[in-house]
Order: structure tokens, then C-alpha cells, then sequence
């Protein structure tokens, strides 16, 4: 295992293309973070660099205190498995995993059990007589996180590992990702533009945009404390909802409609100063209440626009009665699930509700 640390680190190309800007975090020994973001936000520039595969153009990465700036991928021991799958084809599925391991010396035993426990874990057992040539993308870029991680190195470096796997593959692929991670007590870091991958796996996320990183945390520090507008849409799936409104009180945020403002508490206090000013409220669609009769003060009403039915839940599009007719989407039980067009009232627990002035939350 190794503890990682990136201190400042940027990466500018010609014609000064900053696809990295001052990125700072660590991983501690075995701990598993996610680095998520859109294509272009330059998650996958920071892995690179973390392997070595690309020059650091100003700051310092550290493997347990130690500057490897200027050591090769091979000098820093670590393993890699992108999105691409770069196999030999010329080889068997079983030679290409045991390949890494006959490097280091191994005797033919240990490489035949280590090769077969891999192979187990991540079902590919009854392919290791194939060659990657006949594979589907899928296998191979089994074949390639088996050849990654079999040798056990330092720190583990996955890049879209399982891109090209269908939905139900990639879900299983994942827990045994993670069984890897925790049999192995490896410390891993995970490139992924999913982010049901990297909250069903990691132990924190780095969220980045725009080559920087936004927030590092724990998925329960993202959900309820994003550090700003794009966290809180990003990780979420409906994505936050926001609302125009205004600071009433200290404790309170007022939303105007056509029956006048509907006042609601949220928790926390913010500043004096932002009383009477105009803010974004920021909602999440599994934490609206919906009710069909219950009209209060605290209560905005609203037209149901759309259902969509997912199994246990739905989704529902509404169109409120505020005086921007904000369209919003929340998620109810499918027992809960009402009509099209008809007319409910939404209500806001003071734990959902999120203050945004501009892109910076005002409550912590």
C-alpha cells in the first residue's frame, strides 16, 4: 500500500492548455477515491500523472512522502488499467495475466494460483484459453484489470475500466472491484464519468470541472454539503432542483407564487446581511414531500406534468405554481404515484433545503 499526495499540481500544454489547475488532495494507505467529472475536466490528465505516463508541469506528487516526480511508472510500482485495453494478442487470456508475474520471477506454481484467483474473482475463468482477438470489449477489458492487479502493486490506477460492459456487467464488476481493493488492501484510484460508479465504490470522491477539483469527500459530505451548483447537479441522479427565492429571516426563505410568498424554515442561520436578498434554493427530488390536500403556508402548489415509472419509484415532472412556473422533478414510491395533470403540494423538510448565492452555498 501507499499513501498518495498530489501538492499544486497543474498540467499546461502547448499554447497554454491548462488541462490540470492546482489540484491538491490525498489518498491515505488502502483507501479507495473516485475521481469524477465530465469528458475534458481533466480527471483522467491527473491519473496519468499520478502513473508517470505524463510530466508534471508545476507541483509534486508523493507515494509515502516521497517526491516521484521524475521516477517511471515502473520506479513507483503501480498498476494500470484504462479504458483501452492494450492485450497481447498473440498471447492467451492466461499469459496475458500471468505475464507480470513471470517478469518479477515467479515460480510457474505461484503464477498458476495467482492467475486462477484472479481469474475467479473477476469470472474470467472460462476464457483463459482464448485469445483477446476473439473477445468481446467487455472480456478484454476484464483481461486487462486481472493483468493490472494480479502482481498486488503499491497503488492501482483504473481509467473507465469497465466502460464497455453493459449495465447489469458493470454493476457486478463493480463489487468485485471493490472485493479486489479490500482482499488486496490495495489504495485505489478510480477515473470514472459515472457517478453511480463512484458512489457505489469509493470511500470518497474528488468531483472535478473545468481541470479542477470542486470538492473531495464522502459520498454523505457531497449529497449534503456540495460545495457549489455543480457538485450538487452532478452527483445526483434526478439532479438537484433549484428554485429562485428569497432570505426572509436569518432562518427562513420565502418563495413567491400567484396566492403570495410561501415562507419556509430551513436548517441553520445564515448572516444578517442576506436578509431581504434574492437566492437559489436548491432541492433534492428524493427529499420533496407531495401531498394531494395539503395546502398550508409552508406549501407551494403544483400541476403534474409527466410520470415516469422505475420499478419501485417514479419520477415525477411538475410545473409549480411560483411566478417563474419552475419545472421540478421529485421522486415518490410507486404506491405514491399520482395522475397526470393533477394537483399536489409540494413541502420542504428544513434538512432539504440548500442556499446558493450565485454558485456558493451560504449555509455549511
Amino acid at each position: 500500500m501507499s499513501r498518495v499526495e498530489l501538492n499544486h499540481v497543474w498540467k499546461v500544454y502547448e499554447g497554454n492548455v491548462q488541462a490540470v489547475e492546482d489540484v491538491s488532495f490525498s489518498i491515505e494507505d488502502g483507501e479507495f477515491v473516485a475521481i469524477l467529472g465530465p469528458s475534458g475536466c481533466g480527471k483522467s490528465t491527473t491519473l496519468r500523472m499520478i502513473a508517470g505516463l505524463e510530466e508534471i508541469y508545476k507541483g509534486e506528487i508523493l507515494f509515502d512522502g516521497k517526491v516521484v516526480n521524475d521516477l517511471s511508472p515502473n520506479e513507483r510500482n503501480i498498476a494500470l488499467a484504462f479504458e483501452s485495453y492494450a492485450l497481447y494478442h498473440r498471447l492467451t487470456v492466461y499469459e496475458n495475466i500471468a505475464f507480470p508475474l513471470r517478469c518479477k520471477g515467479m515460480s510457474g506454481s505461484d503464477v498458476d494460483k495467482k492467475v486462477r484467483w484472479i481469474a475467479d474473482i473477476l469470472n474470467v475463468t472460462d476464457i483463459l484459453k482464448k485469445r483477446p482477438i476473439g473477445l468481446s470489449g467487455g472480456h478484454q477489458q476484464r483481461v486487462n484489470l486481472c493483468r493490472a492487479v494480479v502482481r498486488e502493486p503499491n497503488v492501482t490506477l483504473l481509467d473507465e475500466p469497465i466502460s464497455h460492459m453493459d449495465l447489469r456487467v458493470r454493476a457486478n464488476m463493480r463489487a468485485r472491484i471493490r472485493r479486489l481493493h479490500d482482499d488486496l488492501n490495495l489504495t485505489t484510484i478510480y477515473v470514472t464519468h459515472d457517478q453511480d460508479e463512484a458512489v457505489s465504490i469509493a470511500d470518497r470522491i474528488a468531483v472535478m470541472k473545468d481541470a479542477r477539483v470542486q470538492q473531495i469527500g464522502t459520498v454523505d459530505e457531497i449529497w449534503n454539503h456540495p460545495t457549489n451548483k455543480f457538485v450538487a447537479t452532478f452527483v445526483g441522479e434526478p439532479q438537484m432542483n433549484f428554485l429562485q427565492g428569497m432570505i426572509e429571516t436569518t432562518q427562513d426563505v420565502s418563495i413567491a407564487t400567484q396566492d403570495g410568498n410561501k415562507k419556509f424554515r430551513f436548517s441553520g442561520e445564515v448572516d444578517q446581511k442576506h436578509v431581504g436578498a434574492d437566492i437559489t434554493i436548491g432541492i433534492r427530488p428524493q427529499e420533496i414531500g407531495m401531498v394531494l390536500d395539503g395546502e398550508s403556508p409552508s406549501s407551494i402548489r403544483a400541476s403534474i406534468e409527466l410520470t415516469e415509472f422505475q420499478g419501485e419509484n417514479v419520477i415525477i415532472t411538475l410545473k409549480l405554481d411560483d411566478n417563474n412556473h419552475t419545472e421540478i422533478k421529485a421522486v415518490v414510491g410507486a404506491d405514491h404515484m399520482p395522475n397526470d395533470g393533477e394537483t399536489v403540494w409540494m413541502q420542504f423538510t428544513p434538512e432539504a433545503i440548500h442556499l446558493f448565492d450565485d454558485e456558493t452555498p451560504i449555509l455549511r
